[in-house]
């Protein structure tokens, strides 16, 4: 499993994915009936951790800069 999310991609999925966890705990945010949409959150901060979405390797997308190699 190679890396296909960039720099700028981890960064926005950490700092978007800590907002919605924080929405979801709530953190600062006053409490709502949708707060448990916020555990969503955990995904884009799962894939900025290890790099990888799968979502981009099934349409082969990167933003990573590296040229994807093809079989």
């Amino acid at each position: 499993m190679k890396t296909n999310i960039g720099v700028i991609d981890r960064s926005l999925r950490l700092i978007i994915g800590a907002l919605l966890v924080a929405w979801a705990i709530p953190v600062g945010f006053p409490p709502m009936e949708y707060n448990w949409i916020g555990w969503v959150g955990v995904l884009p901060i799962i894939t900025a951790l290890v790099g990888y979405c799968p979502l981009y390797g099934f349409l082969d997308l990167t933003t990573n800069g590296r040229p994807r190699l093809h079989a």
